[in-house]
């Protein structure tokens, strides 16, 4: 590989990693502040990617789409669907413990995904949806990605600037109470499980988000591209090294795990076929052992949260 493919494929990682850290964010939202076990991130990825890919890609026949919405208003969409689905669902899901949580999310994500790969009149089926419009599409492949990047880096820190802003606020301090000590949040007049829904929907939506922008960078989304275990497995990975209940580690724990995920990829093609198809599923095995010396050394993360610790007083006699 010369070195503008490697700059073109270094791009392209770093691109994925934001969109990766956008829904490690998301994900912060809902079990690193609040403590939800969300196990169908995959679902509201998807969700985003074919709304926004719906609504701005042109007309095919018997297919509904050709609105030819700008950019902007598809992730605006992407996100208000996201976010419209998840509060049926938290209605329904946030009252069970995490485990039943857990297992209620991966049912609505898997009938998400089997709908998609089903209903050819609305997602394409197998093929997906093809035509995707991407911003900066015109320019020159080096000069789109680069701005395609800066997009992307964009958003993420409008995302970190807010989540952040959030998290310092009233509304953060009292979501980690409801998570230490729900029965005690309760008892001071908190509604526990009305606000336990809005951090569902506000990390649902940012998941929605990631999903659009996934689909613009590659101009399609098909269903092979909504693998849990890439896109559900993986922030998992990303967010419990980076660091749960800190923004920052979230965003480090993406950058990390998908640069291990990505440069295993890149060496693994350099090796004979034969031998290359089997050394892929090292991959795992790297991210697994990663996962396995930051929970021995680091068991908070590698950014983990900052506790507030009350100031001692001095002890009169």
């Amino acid at each position: 590989m010369d070195a503008l493919g490697l700059l073109n494929y270094a791009l392209f990682i770093l691109i994925l990693a934001g969109i990766y850290g956008l829904m490690a964010l998301g994900l912060n939202v809902q079990w690193g502040l609040t403590g939800l076990f969300n196990a169908g991130i995959a679902g509201f990825f998807a969700i985003g990617a074919y709304a926004s890919a719906i609504l701005t890609g042109p007309a095919v026949a018997g297919r509904v789409g050709g609105f030819a919405l700008p950019v902007p208003a598809g992730w605006l969409a992407a996100m208000a669907l996201a976010a419209l689905l998840a509060w049926p669902i938290g209605r329904v899901c946030l009252r069970l413990r995490s485990d039943y949580l857990a297992i209620a999310t991966i049912g609505v994500a898997e009938i998400i995904r089997l709908t998609i790969r089903s209903e050819d009149w609305l997602t394409g089926g197998v093929r997906g949806i093809a035509g995707v419009p991407r911003p900066f599409g015109d320019l020159p492949y080096l000069t789109a990605q680069l701005a395609y990047l800066a997009l992307v880096l964009a958003v993420v820190v409008v995302a970190y600037r807010m989540m952040e802003r959030q998290l310092h606020s009233p509304w953060g301090r009292m979501m980690r109470a409801i998570r230490d000590n729900e029965a005690a949040a309760a008892a001071m007049g908190k509604h526990v499980e009305r606000r336990r829904l809005e951090a569902f929907v506000l990390g649902s939506a940012l998941m929605g988000l990631a999903g659009a922008l996934f689909a613009h960078l590659n101009r399609s989304i098909t269903p092979d591209a909504i693998d849990p275990m890439i896109v559900t497995f993986l922030v998992w990975i990303m967010l419990i090294l980076g660091g749960s209940g800190n923004n920052r580690g979230a965003l480090l724990g993406a950058l990390v795990i998908w640069l291990i995920w990505s440069l295993s990829e890149l060496a693994t093609d350099r090796l004979p076929t034969e031998v290359a198809i089997q050394a892929k599923y090292a991959r795992m095995f790297l991210i697994g052992l990663a996962l396995q010396l930051v929970l021995r050394f680091r068991p908070d993360g590698l950014l983990p949260e900052a506790r507030r610790t009350r100031p001692r007083t001095q002890d009169h006699p």
